[in-house]
Formats: structure tokens, C-alpha cells, sequence
């Protein structure tokens, strides 16, 4: 046994035994899907392999044909849920003659984004060609097709499709965004920003005389008798008579900071009392209002960009580049793109005048993660359509009303939306909306209606137009990503980025996704209770919001800026106990993983949990369907499957994934496609295509067709195992090494089944429809046409790996960011 054989029996085994696992598990797991547990939230590997897309082409079989299909050629994905497309195949029945064609096909799809996979659901096939089979047979042959599909649970990659679409989709219209820059603070020395919104929220800790304040994003504290602030910065005490005072080191603490009492959040604060001897004191940049802070390590450390008048300064966690050509800096913040003359300021937007060679900033440079925000580079792009691909939740409307619960601060009070009639409630968490004499409530993304602003609350049937005519001038704008359809019994949930706090803003040459409107919303204090109650709207800045390509969206929290994020994105206060909630770690829209209790005013979520949450993550369920049957829990899982390895007499080895609803994956030769105009073709190694339909049955080059002249975009194609971990790349086969006519398409050789090659029709017969005739292959257009489908289909299998490859490292896991592509941690 040579050692490669060793190491492919040993991977098969090891894949073997996890799904085995995983079979019996989901067993004792079945009996109580229907009871949510966020507790227990996990992301386990063998549950990810199962739905995870593993490659293309896959199997099925069905009383003994078999279907081997490729990877879909995408052409539509109408509203990011219905989706169009054509797929390449070869069909061998029990006991019968291996023929090849193309089928049309239409389907929903539901996004599992945690997976970034889409799940096909009510697959219809729309038209079958078999460009080399007599026309007699046409009809048997399409039966035996559509029987053998899988109809439903197939998981696609979201990056193949999106790589399909990039050449062809619409542009996305930006929002009428605010992008005014904030208060932006320069510093090369040790530095923090204090963000107290609005006036000092004060909140008595009990039996002393410190008082703690609530709306900001550091433990601050005030001593009413010697009217002075202490703030606890990382691991130094500083004492100030104000706010936008001078801030000063000390070693003596008010005596009621030293009688805290344990528990109650404080526990963190207790650890530093009585103050270390050593750190060295911040300086303390102070806001009212939402703002960033650029805080350099010394002074800037420029760094040249090959290939560009940029260089960027390494020393901070910034995003600040330098342009030689115009002698201005820039700086990257919440997605938005402001520039100086000089770094301490003022600043302007910059987003619409951007210079050109921020798009040719290297994909292997440290600073490529802002290839996402620079407008018109395929990094936007991808963001930008991405965070329209809706999540869908499917709930149980009984499960749904009763977990309705909504508490206003006093009687109900509403407030105008500008520019419309309607009107939102403005002393409550909750999203309320007031339509004519109806209440609309947007409750963890689920739509509900009341008579009452009370309740009881209702799932909405339909959803007012008008709601999404709400401005993003507005508090409550985010609800206009929240759409829903029903059923008599369940009620389906979908929403896109700008539910939590992701939105496209239009620039001169392209759209960019930003995190937050730009407009600010101030913050709510309610002083009729015992407590004074604060409730902060969500805003752009003074989080230190970065974008991470392989979740979809912005990821909230730096150092500089508190042990809470900021005050208008993690922290909360509970009214009814009089104590504080702080997150523990990166917080956004596409959720977070946290070892406390949280507070997101996107959504307005408490969650607990130590592992991971999104939107849905109160109801325990989530996006995807396999088969019949929907998964229910806080993670995507099938929890069924088996995994075996296989060795052909053609040599091709791999592993095939079994699973409910769906084809099995095999690990050989995908480049086999679909042409428009109804051939089959092939491309090998160097760029040529072949077609299966030359009156004989077998492959004909079709000339000069797709020569291996390439474009500018050829040249930069990823190679066939590019991407790949060293395992993956030794299951990848050549792509000029598809079988021969008489060898079957799966890999395996099949010697009974040769084709009678006299018995194939001519070039211009029909291809099963007398009113669509075949046509000349290898047309210009055709061959332009496959070979953007080659270039995607080879990016989105780059884009697939490396997001799996960035899963299985843990993604968020450790407290930071982690992951390829350029993205730095800001943790």
C-alpha cells in the first residue's frame, strides 16, 4: 500500500466515523428539535461538512439510473430567492447507453449565511436537451431525468452563484445615506475615546455614594462629594472634575468604588481596586456624540504599495493611507472613506473621488481588506450583492405570537417618521410602527399587527407598503429589510443586511456596503422610575466597525474604544434589576459571538449565550431545508449522512458525502458546462472547447474557438487547485482529463455501455422541441459566454475553499478575527 492510498483510506475513515457520529446524535436530537436552546448554540465540524457545499459535479441514482450532473451554470437569482440557471449532465439508465444534455431549471433558495450556503427548494425543470440522442428516445430519457434530480436540499456554494452573477447582475441602488464625517481625534501617543451620548446618563450604586454612568462605552464612575469622575481605562485609574477635562493617573479611589459589591457586572472592575502600580496613562479624547479616534503606535510607519503612489501606515489599526500623487491621507471608517491634508484633520468624505489606485491594491497586500469598500473592485461587489442575499427563518405562528413580549417605558408615545404619515414608537426598544389605526411591530424579524400598541400581536399576513417607504433619516429604517409570506400554520421570515445595520451607498463609480446609515439617531432616557432608563438607537461610528468578506458583514469592537464597544452598539441597562449588561467581545449585524449577555439595538436583542447568535437566534431556528424536513436549531444542521471513500478502475479517487434530499458529492473532473444554445461542451487545460454533438456521438474541437489566447481576465484565473489545502488539491484532477465516449462521466469506466455511434443524429436535428433547432456550435458568442461561466466557476470554487478553510479555523472563535483574504483583526 503506497502512501498516498494510506492517507485517502485514512482521511475516508476519519470522514466515515464523524458522520456515523453524527447519524446517532441527530437521533436523541430529533425528539426535541421543536424546543429552542441558544444555549447550546454550536458549530461543529462534521454538521458543517454535511451541508457544506463540497464540490461539484455530484450523483444520484434512482431504481438504477444514474445521473451525474455539473455544477449549475447561473443566469438569474431574482430578488436573491428565485433562481435560474442551466446544468450540464450525463444520464445512464439500468442496464442502458450513457447519453449527455442540458436541462433548464428554475428553483427557490433559502441562504444559511452562518454556512454561506444556498439551499434549493421546489426545483423545476423547464426545458431537457439531449444534443446527440435520436429524437425518438427524447422523450423516455427527460422522464428518467426529472425522476432522478433531486427536487429539494441540494446545498450550493453562495460565492458560485455570486461569482455567476457578477458579470451580469443590475447594479445595487444605494440608500440617501448622511455621510457627514464625525469627530475624528488623532494621537500617536497611548489613547482612548470616552463617548458619553448626550448628557451623563447617573445611576446610584447601591450603599455608596458613587454613582455609575450608564451611556458610555468605559466603566466610568461619579463621586457625588468630591464631584469627580474616575475612569477605569483598561488597566489605569484616571480621575477628571469633567468630562472634557484634563484626565489624570491616580492611585487613591473613592471608598465607594472599593465597596462594590460582587456580581451585578462589576466583578471586571473589582479585579483592578486597588489600582496597579503599573500602566501607562491614556490620553482621553472625549465626544458627546458618536465619533473615531486614529491613535497611531509613535509616530506613522508609512509603507509603500507595489504598483501604486499609495503607502499605508502599519503602526495603527487603522485603515490611513498616504497618496503621493495629491498629497492627501485617507482613512477608511464604518465602510466610508474620508481624506485630510493632515492627519490630525479636518476631514471630508471622500467615498465619490476616491483615487484610482486604491483598486489596485494587491489581494496579497495586509491592507486588501479594504478592497470590500473601494468602489467598482470585485471585493465591493461582492459585498455589496452578498448583503442582499436574504436570511430566511420558517416559524411555527403559534411559536412566534407567543414569545411577543413588548414593555414601553410609561404610556405608549409615538413620534413622526419624517416625510411619511406614519409614526414609530419612541419609548421602547421594540420596532412599532403606527399605520393609519394599526400597529405594526418588527419583533426578531418577524412581522406582527395589533389593533392595540399592546397587543395582543398577531403575524401579518401582509406587511404595509408604506412601511418601506420609511427614510433612513429614521430610528427604526432597518425594519425595511424585514419581509415576510405565510402560510395558514408558519410564517416565513426573510431579511437582508440593512436589518442589521449593513447598507449600500451609491458612489460615482460603483456601490460600496458601509455599516450605518451615517445619520445620527439620539439616544432615549426615560426618568420615571426608580432607575433612569437608557435605550440607545444604533449608530455608524465610535464602535471601530470593520467589514469581514467571509461573514458578510461589519464586525464592532477596538481596544481604544472600551471593553464594551461603544455605548450606542453593546451596552444596555436593565430597568427592572437596576443593573448593566456589557458585551464581551465583536458585536454586528450578522451577529456575534459573546461570553455575556448583549444587547443589539439593530434588532433589539438580549441574548445569552457563550457560543454564537444572529437574528433568529431567540427562536432556535434557521434557514435551510433538506428534503422535507426544516432544521431547527440555532446553527443550520442535517445531522444525518455517511461519507465513504471510493477508487475507480479509472483511477480517480475522492470522497462522496451521502445525504438526504440531495445529490452525493464527487470529487473529479467539473468542467463540463451548458451551453445557451443547447450543446454540451468541455474545456481543457489550455482554454479550448470542445462540443458533444458532431453526428457521432464523441467530442470535436471546435477550431480556433476559445483559443488559448486569453484576455487580461484569463491570465489572472486561479488554477485548478489554487485555493486548496494540500489534501483538496491532490483529489483535484486535471481539467483536460475528461473521459473518453466510452467512459462514463463519474469517472467510472463502463465497457457494456459503448455508443452505437451510427445512431446519432445529425448537427441540425432538433433538440427535443421541434421549435427550438439546434444551431451551429462553438458561435463566437457561445464560446465569450463559457468562458465567463469557466472564469466564475473557478472563482467561486476558490472563494468556496477559503471560506471553508476560514470556518474550520474557527472563524470568530478566540475572542478575534481570524481568516484569509487580507482581513486584519482590530481585536
Amino acid at each position: 500500500m503506497n502512501n498516498l492510498t494510506f492517507k485517502f483510506m485514512k482521511k475516508a475513515f476519519l470522514i466515515l466515523v464523524v458522520c456515523l457520529s453524527s447519524v446517532l446524535f441527530s437521533c436523541k436530537k430529533d425528539k426535541t428539535t421543536d424546543q429552542p436552546n441558544t444555549d447550546n448554540v454550536k458549530s461543529d465540524t462534521a454538521d458543517t461538512t454535511l451541508i457544506a457545499d463540497n464540490g461539484w459535479p455530484r450523483e444520484a441514482e434512482n431504481n438504477g439510473t444514474k445521473l451525474v450532473y455539473y455544477q449549475p451554470q447561473v443566469d438569474d437569482w431574482k430578488d436573491y430567492k428565485e433562481i435560474t440557471a442551466r446544468v450540464a449532465f450525463s444520464l445512464t439508465p439500468k442496464d442502458g447507453k450513457q447519453v449527455l444534455g442540458v436541462a433548464s431549471l428554475q428553483a427557490e433558495t433559502l441562504v444559511d449565511k452562518d454556512n454561506r450556503s444556498a439551499f434549493i427548494k421546489n426545483l423545476q425543470v423547464t426545458d431537457v436537451r439531449f444534443p446527440a440522442l435520436d429524437k425518438k428516445k427524447v422523450p423516455e430519457m427527460e422522464k428518467l431525468f426529472k425522476e432522478t434530480l433531486p427536487v429539494s436540499g441540494d446545498p450550493i456554494s453562495v460565492d458560485r452563484i455570486l461569482a455567476d452573477l457578477s458579470a451580469t447582475k443590475s447594479p445595487a441602488k444605494g440608500i440617501t445615506a448622511k455621510n457627514d464625517p464625525p469627530a475624528i481625534f488623532y494621537s500617536t501617543n497611548p489613547a482612548v475615546l470616552l463617548i458619553v451620548q448626550g448628557e451623563p446618563v447617573l445611576v446610584p450604586v447601591e450603599k455608596t455614594d458613587i454613582q455609575y454612568v450608564v451611556n458610555t462605552n468605559w466603566d466610568l464612575f461619579f463621586d457625588k462629594t468630591a464631584k469627580e469622575y474616575s475612569l477605569l481605562a483598561e488597566n489605569v485609574w484616571l480621575t477628571s472634575k469633567k468630562l472634557d477635562g484634563k484626565w489624570v493617573k491616580t492611585a487613591k479611589l473613592p471608598a465607594g468604588l472599593i465597596n462594590l459589591p460582587a456580581g451585578q457586572n462589576f466583578d471586571d472592575v473589582k479585579k483592578m481596586i486597588p489600582p496597579p502600580s503599573t500602566g501607562t496613562a491614556p490620553e482621553v479624547f472625549y465626544s458627546n456624540k458618536p465619533a473615531e479616534l486614529i491613535a497611531v503606535n509613535g509616530n506613522p510607519k508609512f509603507i509603500k504599495i507595489d504598483g501604486t503612489k499609495l503607502m499605508y501606515i502599519d503602526n495603527t489599526e487603522n485603515d490611513v493611507f498616504a497618496d503621493e500623487a495629491n498629497g492627501q491621507y485617507y482613512v477608511l471608517l464604518s465602510g466610508r472613506w474620508f481624506s485630510s491634508k493632515e492627519l490630525t484633520g479636518p476631514w471630508k468624505y471622500a467615498g465619490n473621488s476616491l483615487p484610482a489606485d486604491f483598486a489596485k491594491i494587491p489581494k496579497n497586500s495586509p491592507r486588501a481588506n479594504v478592497l470590500s469598500s473601494v468602489p467598482g473592485t470585485q471585493e465591493a461587489k461582492d459585498a455589496v450583492m452578498l448583503s442582499q442575499v436574504p436570511t430566511t427563518a420558517i416559524l411555527k405562528k403559534s411559536d412566534a405570537e407567543a414569545k411577543v413580549k413588548v414593555n414601553y417605558d410609561g404610556a405608549p408615545q409615538f413620534k413622526p417618521i419624517e416625510g411619511t404619515k406614519m409614526q414609530y414608537a419612541s419609548n421602547t426598544q421594540e420596532k412599532i410602527i403606527k399605520v393609519g389605526d394599526l400597529y405594526y411591530l418588527c419583533f426578531q424579524a418577524v412581522w406582527f399587527m395589533s389593533t392595540s400598541p399592546n397587543g395582543p400581536w398577531k403575524t401579518c399576513d401582509s406587511v404595509p407598503k408604506e412601511i418601506y417607504t420609511i427614510p433612513p433619516s429614521s430610528p427604526v429604517y432597518n425594519v425595511t429589510y424585514v419581509t415576510q409570506t405565510t402560510t395558514d400554520t408558519t410564517v416565513e421570515s426573510s431579511t437582508t443586511a440593512g436589518y442589521f445595520g449593513a447598507f449600500i451607498i451609491g458612489a460615482t463609480v460603483g456601490a460600496i456596503l458601509t455599516y450605518g446609515t451615517g445619520w445620527y439617531y439620539p439616544p432615549y432616557v426615560y426618568y420615571g422610575g426608580m432607575y433612569p432608563i437608557y435605550r440607545p438607537w444604533p449608530y455608524a461610528y465610535g464602535g471601530g466597525a470593520v467589514y469581514n468578506p467571509w461573514t458578510g458583514g461589519y464586525a464592532v469592537g477596538r481596544r481604544v474604544y472600551g471593553p464594551y464597544g461603544a455605548a450606542g452598539t453593546s451596552a444596555w441597562y436593565n430597568p427592572a434589576t437596576g443593573r448593566y449588561g456589557r458585551s464581551a467581545s465583536v458585536q454586528g449585524w450578522y451577529g456575534g459571538r459573546t461570553a455575556a449577555s448583549t444587547y443589539n439595538p439593530w434588532t433589539g436583542n438580549y441574548v445569552r449565550t457563550n457560543q454564537g447568535h444572529n437574528a433568529y437566534a431567540q427562536w432556535g431556528h434557521s434557514a435551510a431545508t433538506n428534503g422535507n424536513q426544516w432544521a431547527q436549531t440555532g446553527h443550520i444542521t442535517t445531522r444525518r449522512g455517511t461519507a465513504i471513500g471510493y477508487e475507480t478502475s479509472g483511477g480517480n479517487k475522492g470522497v462522496i458525502t451521502h445525504r438526504r434530499g440531495g445529490g452525493t458529492t464527487i470529487h473529479t473532473n467539473n468542467n463540463v458546462y451548458a451551453g445557451h444554445d443547447g450543446h454540451v461542451y468541455k474545456r481543457d487545460a489550455n482554454g479550448n472547447w470542445s462540443h458533444y454533438n458532431n453526428g457521432n456521438g464523441g467530442w470535436t474541437q471546435a477550431g480556433t474557438l476559445g483559443s488559448s489566447k486569453k484576455s487580461g481576465e484569463d491570465i489572472q484565473r486561479n488554477k485548478p487547485n489554487q485555493g486548496l489545502g494540500a489534501n483538496e488539491a491532490g483529489e483535484r484532477i486535471q481539467r483536460d482529463n475528461l473521459p473518453k465516449p466510452e467512459q462514463n462521466l463519474g469517472g467510472e469506466t463502463r465497457l457494456g455501455d459503448r455508443t452505437q455511434r451510427d445512431n446519432f443524429p445529425k448537427a441540425d436535428q432538433t433538440l427535443g422541441q421541434p421549435n427550438k433547432p439546434l444551431g451551429e456550435a462553438g458561435r463566437p458568442d457561445i464560446t465569450k459566454d463559457l468562458d465567463r461561466s469557466a472564469f466564475s466557476r473557478d472563482r467561486g470554487e476558490s472563494q468556496t475553499r477559503n471560506f471553508q478553510n476560514f470556518q474550520h479555523q474557527g472563524g470568530f472563535g478566540g475572542g478575534g478575527f481570524r481568516g484569509g483574504g487580507g482581513f486584519r483583526g482590530r481585536r
